[in-house]
C-alpha cells in the first residue's frame, strides 16, 4: 500500500470512529418508537448535528459539498452509520436520496447537478425516483414500462403512474422513467421533474413495515405533464442504461447499511448471552447459543467480505460488478434477516417486546429482499449470467479442438 493510501486509508478510519460515536451518543437516544415513521423534522435535526459534527455526506463528492469518500471504501462508513436505522438519514446517506445522488453526479449536466445534485447534497431538499408502476406495468421487469414521454414542442409530455414511489410525499423532484419508443435507443428517457409541476398528482399512500425513509411509498400519477428538453437525464432512449448506474450502487449501499443495523442486533444478542443465566449457566456457555452466534458472526463476515468485493468490481470491471451486486444483495438481504431473528430468538420474550428496538429492526430489514428487485428475479438472473459465461467457455474449447 502506498503512502497515500495509507493516509487515504487513515482518513476513512478516522471518519468511521467518528460516525460510530456520533451514532451512540447522538442518534440512538434519538430512535423512534417502534412503527412510527420518520418524519422531516427529525431528518433536519439530526442531518444538522451530522453537519456540526463533521459526518454529513460522507458519499458526496467534496464539490458538492460531501466528504467524498470513494466507494470502494464507503462500506464501514454506511455500516457505521447503519448501526441505527435513522443514521444514514443523518449522514444524508439514506435511499433513495443516496441513488439520485450517485446518478446525478455521473450522468446529470452542470446545470442540473447545480439545481438538483447540491441542493440535495445539502440536504435542504429531498426526491425519489420513478420505475415502479402498478401491474401489469414495470417492477420486477423493467421492459414492461408503460409510462410514456412524448415529444413536443419544447419539450415532452409525460403520462403514466408510478406505484410504491419511496419519499415522494415531500420530495421536490423526481426522476422517472418513461417510455420513447419512437426516439430510439433502448426505448426508454429519464427524466427529472419537479414534483409541484402541473399535470403531476401523489396518490395513494402504501402501508408497508418499514418506516426509516421519510416520505413513505406513494403512487404518483402524471397526467399530460409538459417538461422542457433540459429536463432530460443523460441521452434521450438510454433510460435503461443510466438505470443501471444506479442500481448496482444502490444495491450495494443497502447491504451496507443494513449490514450496520446486523452488527447492532448481533451485539444486542452478545450482550444478553453474556448476562443470561439459564440452567446455571450464561447463555453464551449453551451449545445452542453458541451456535446461534457462531453463525451469525459467519453470515455477517461472508456479507462483508461479499460487500467488499462488489464494490472493488465496479470500479474496475462494471459488467463483472454488476453480477456480483446483484450477488451481494441476495445473500445480504437474507443473511441479514436471519441474524436479526437469531438475536430475538435468543432474547426470548424480550426479543418480540418494544423493551428491545430488535422487531422493528426487523421490519425494516425485511423488505430488502424485495426492494431494488426482488431476490427470486435476481436469482434468475445470476443463473443466466452463468450459464451464458459457461456457454462461451465451451464454445471457445470447441472452436479451439476445431481449428
Amino acid at each position: 500500500m502506498s503512502g497515500a493510501q495509507t493516509a487515504d486509508q487513515a482518513r476513512v478510519d478516522e471518519l468511521v470512529a467518528q460516525i460510530r460515536d456520533f451514532v451512540e451518543t447522538f442518534i440512538i437516544p434519538r430512535e423512534l418508537p417502534a412503527g412510527e415513521p420518520m418524519n422531516d423534522a427529525l431528518r433536519i435535526e439530526l442531518q444538522d448535528a451530522a453537519k456540526r459534527a463533521g459526518v454529513f455526506a460522507p458519499q458526496v463528492a467534496e464539490e458538492f459539498g460531501g466528504i467524498g469518500v470513494p466507494f470502494r471504501q464507503l462500506s464501514p462508513v454506511l455500516q457505521a452509520a447503519g448501526y441505527s436505522p435513522l443514521g444514514a438519514v443523518a449522514l444524508n446517506a439514506m435511499a433513495p436520496d443516496e441513488g439520485n445522488m450517485h446518478l446525478l453526479t455521473n450522468v446529470a449536466t452542470a446545470e442540473q447537478q447545480e439545481r438538483y445534485l447540491r441542493p440535495l447534497a445539502a440536504g435542504q431538499i429531498r426526491s425519489c425516483f420513478g420505475m415502479t408502476e402498478p401491474h401489469p406495468g414495470a417492477g420486477s421487469d423493467p421492459a414492461a414500462l408503460r409510462t410514456t414521454a412524448t415529444k413536443v414542442t419544447g419539450g415532452w409530455s409525460i403520462s403514466g403512474e408510478k406505484r410504491f414511489i419511496s419519499g415522494a410525499d415531500g420530495a421536490a423532484f423526481v426522476i422517472v422513467m418513461a417510455r420513447t419508443e419512437a426516439e430510439g435507443g433502448d426505448g426508454a428517457t429519464m427524466f427529472l421533474v419537479d414534483l409541484d409541476a402541473p399535470g403531476i398528482a401523489l396518490g395513494r399512500h402504501v402501508p408497508t413495515i418499514d418506516r426509516a425513509i421519510v416520505g413513505g411509498h406513494h403512487h404518483v400519477r402524471f397526467d399530460g405533464c409538459v417538461v422542457p428538453d433540459e429536463a432530460v437525464l443523460g441521452g434521450v432512449g438510454e433510460g435503461f442504461q443510466y438505470a443501471q448506474v444506479r442500481l448496482s450502487p444502490a444495491r450495494l449501499t443497502h447491504c451496507m447499511r443494513w449490514l450496520g443495523l446486523a452488527r447492532r442486533a448481533f451485539d444486542i444478542m452478545l450482550d444478553r448471552a453474556a448476562e443470561r443465566q439459564v440452567f446455571g449457566e450464561r447463555l453464551e456457555e449453551l451449545g445452542i447459543a453458541q451456535g446461534l452466534i457462531a453463525d451469525s458472526a459467519i453470515d455477517i463476515d461472508t456479507a462483508d467480505a461479499m460487500i467488499d468485493k462488489a464494490a472493488r468490481l465496479l470500479e474496475t470491471d462494471p459488467r463483472a460488478g454488476s453480477t456480483a451486486a446483484s450477488i451481494a444483495k441476495v445473500h445480504c438481504s437474507e443473511v441479514i434477516e436471519r441474524v436479526v431473528d437469531r438475536a430475538i430468538q435468543l432474547c426470548g420474550g424480550d426479543g418480540v417486546s418494544a423493551d428491545l428496538p430488535l422487531v422493528s429492526f426487523r421490519d425494516e430489514v425485511r423488505p430488502f429482499r424485495i426492494y431494488d428487485g426482488p431476490n427470486e428475479t435476481l436469482r434468475w438472473a445470476i443463473a443466466r449470467r452463468a450459464s451464458r459465461s459457461r456457454s462461451r467457455v465451451r464454445t471457445a474449447a470447441e472452436e479451439g479442438d476445431g481449428a
